[in-house]
């Protein structure tokens, strides 16, 4: 598939995906399992409920800048593939095949590794089995691919119709936390004398940044929405607010109920505030919610990321038959098992510690350059002219610099403290750089 000379008889991608879509997918993609675990993270680092609290209204302000960022490079350059097709139009297309090298052998896969195995875990101690929780995660990821194979109509309900329970799930939790009974006062002797002032907070940023990520992989299916310069920025922006007051309220729940020293020793903190109200049985029920939850960001993942391959293929720069579209359902069915495959391989390592590492640092890295990638598109002609009633972030540059910056100093952070798995995805990277030219072709991108 040329992309500098389209077949005239090719089948293009289906456009089906409207607002309410977009505002779903972005939930669904930020939205994990990490903000029933994470507040208890945060609090291990800063010892205050001012500094907790503080600790997710900055993470979801950072969140919302690079929402706005993104917002106005999907107004700009609504193009199949997103945030690929940013970087390759901002830069050089070998930087964009290096998002998309990692995004499937690191980032995306590796997401959807742990969290299927999450899911696993949790399904199997809800119905007691006594199988493996990489057998579970595995079944999981092909019932999911096969079900995002049928059409991105198929997938797209699946997702929202995850994301909808798992947002009852949330406002339970919510509602509990918010008028249920304290367990805890906040007593300043059970805390550490330290409130873990600002190093804490610098350490306290990365799981809060890691559990807001996501939000960009709604761009990769601008090719699929049916007016994306409108839906598209709107469905960011609602959709991460939507976040940032689910995260925010669920920390302050946890806060409220356990108080911060205990919210800091349990290992679970959305099940204990759950067992403090009623008991195992609502312990059993928010394990459900996770479960539930866990499962509509690996639905959420199936169904964005295939976009990114079959973009990269269309540019010659991947296998072709990764650019392949099934012409009755018009999804890159391909993109979309490759996928698969290789999440259901790390899922079966087992090493999710270690990929998470590596996997915040490359995800960031990308997240500062396609921040750049704005900079450089509004000292373009098109940027210029964007129409003033086009969305454009805030207080530009000052703003999308803060955001491009964050997300830098999150990847040295990251490195410097791992920096044996921040190798890995560096490696990977390198990996990357030296088997492009194998696929590199002359004729230029074609404008989707």
């Amino acid at each position: 598939m040329n992309m500098g000379n389209p077949d005239p008889n090719e089948v293009p991608l289906a456009r089906r995906l409207g607002r309410f879509d977009a505002i779903m997918i972005v939930m669904g993609g930020i939205i994990g399992a990490g903000i029933f675990v994470n507040p208890a993270v945060v609090a291990r680092n800063v010892h205050t409920p001012l500094l907790v609290l503080g600790a997710w209204l900055i993470g979801g302000m950072i969140a919302l800048i690079g929402a706005f960022v993104y917002a106005e490079l999907a107004a700009l350059r609504p193009r199949v593939g997103g945030q690929y097709a940013y970087l390759r139009d901002a830069y050089h297309p070998i930087v964009a095949f290096l998002y998309g090298w990692t995004l499937l052998l690191v980032v995306q896969t590796g997401g959807m590794a742990g969290a299927a195995i999450i899911f696993g875990r949790y399904f199997c101690e809800l119905f007691g089995l006594s199988i493996s929780e990489q057998v579970v995660a595995t079944v999981a990821l092909a019932i999911l691919t096969a079900v995002n194979c049928l059409g991105v109509r198929a997938g797209s309900n699946v997702q929202s119709a995850l994301m909808l329970i798992k947002l009852l799930a949330i406002a339970l939790l919510i509602g509990v936390g918010c008028f249920g009974p304290v367990k805890t006062i906040f007593a300043g002797a059970e805390l550490p004398v330290d409130s873990g002032g600002f190093a804490g907070l610098a350490r306290a940023m990365s799981p809060v940044l890691f559990a807001y990520g996501g939000w960009q992989t709604a761009s990769f299916v601008s090719g699929e929405m049916r007016n994306p310069r409108r839906d598209l920025p709107r469905g960011l922006l609602i959709g991460v607010i939507g976040v940032i007051v689910c995260y925010v309220l669920v920390s302050y729940s946890c806060v409220r109920v356990l108080g911060v020293a205990d919210l800091a020793r349990t290992n679970i903190p959305a099940s204990a505030v759950m067992r403090h109200a009623f008991g195992e049985r609502g312990a059993q029920v928010i394990a459900a919610g996770i479960a539930i939850s866990t499962l509509g960001f690996l639905s959420q993942s199936i169904l964005t990321a295939p976009r990114v391959y079959y973009a990269m293929a269309r540019d010659g720069v991947f296998f072709k038959t990764v650019g392949y579209l099934d012409p009755r359902t018009r999804v890159p069915t391909v993109a979309i098992v490759l996928q698969g495959v290789c999440a259901a391989i790390i899922a079966f390592t087992g090493k999710y510690d270690q990929i998470l590492n590596y996997v915040v640092a490359i995800d960031v890295l990308f997240f500062g350059l396609t921040g750049a990638s704005l900079l450089i598109f509004r000292a373009r002609p098109e940027g210029k002219s964007l129409e003033k009633k086009e969305l454009r972030v805030p207080w530009h540059p000052i703003t999308t610099s803060v955001f491009v910056l964050a997300c830098w100093a999150i990847a040295i952070s990251t490195v410097l403290q791992f920096p044996r798995n921040a190798g890995i995805g560096v490696g990977i990277l390198a990996v990357g750089a030296l088997i492009y030219p194998l696929w590199r072709r002359s004729p230029p991108p074609r404008e989707d």
